[in-house]
C-alpha cells in the first residue's frame, strides 16, 4: 500500500505584520515598533507558562515570528496566576501593571483568535485563574480553596 496524501496543516490565519497592526490598533501603540515589543514580551512570558501540546500546538497557530518568540522561553516550574502574569510582565518590561496589563490584553485578544475556541479552552485549562480575563474571555472556572 502507498502512503496517503496528508492534508496541509492550517495556514497561518494572520501574517506577523498583520498581527503587529492589529495589536498596535488594540493597544493604541503609536508605533509599530511599540507594538512588537509588546507582542514579543507578552508571548515570552506566556512562553514561560505553557507546557506540552498546547504550548506546540499554539506555536503552530502563530506567525513564525510569534512562534519563536513563544518557544524561545523556558517553561517555569512554578506557574503563576493571571495577576501574577501580569505583575511579572510589568517587572520584566519596566512598566507600570496598568500598562503590561493593557499590552497583555491586546496581544493576547489576538493570539486567542488565532489559536481558535478548542485550543484556547485547553491553554485556558492548563493555566491558573485569572487568564480567562486576560484573554478576553470569561472566567467560566472557579477557585479551588487552598488544602
Amino acid at each position: 500500500m502507498y502512503d496517503q496524501p496528508r492534508p496541509n496543516p492550517a495556514q497561518i490565519a494572520m501574517t506577523f505584520d498583520q498581527m503587529l497592526e492589529r495589536v498596535r490598533y488594540e493597544a493604541a501603540h503609536p508605533t509599530r515598533e511599540r507594538a512588537e515589543e509588546a507582542v514579543r514580551a507578552v508571548l515570552a512570558a506566556l512562553g514561560r507558562q505553557l507546557v506540552g501540546d498546547e504550548r506546540i500546538d499554539l506555536a503552530q497557530a502563530l506567525p513564525v515570528e510569534a512562534a519563536l518568540a513563544l518557544t524561545a522561553q523556558i517553561p517555569d516550574t512554578e506557574q503563576v496566576t493571571g495577576w501574577g502574569f501580569v505583575k511579572d510582565l510589568a517587572t520584566r518590561t519596566g512598566t507600570t501593571p496598568a500598562i503590561a496589563r493593557w499590552d497583555t490584553g491586546a496581544v493576547l485578544a489576538v493570539v486567542a483568535r488565532l489559536a481558535g475556541p478548542e485550543l484556547l479552552a485547553r491553554i485556558l485549562h492548563q493555566l491558573p485563574d485569572g487568564y480567562a480575563l486576560l484573554f478576553g474571555q470569561a472566567q467560566l472556572r472557579q477557585s479551588q480553596p487552598a488544602a
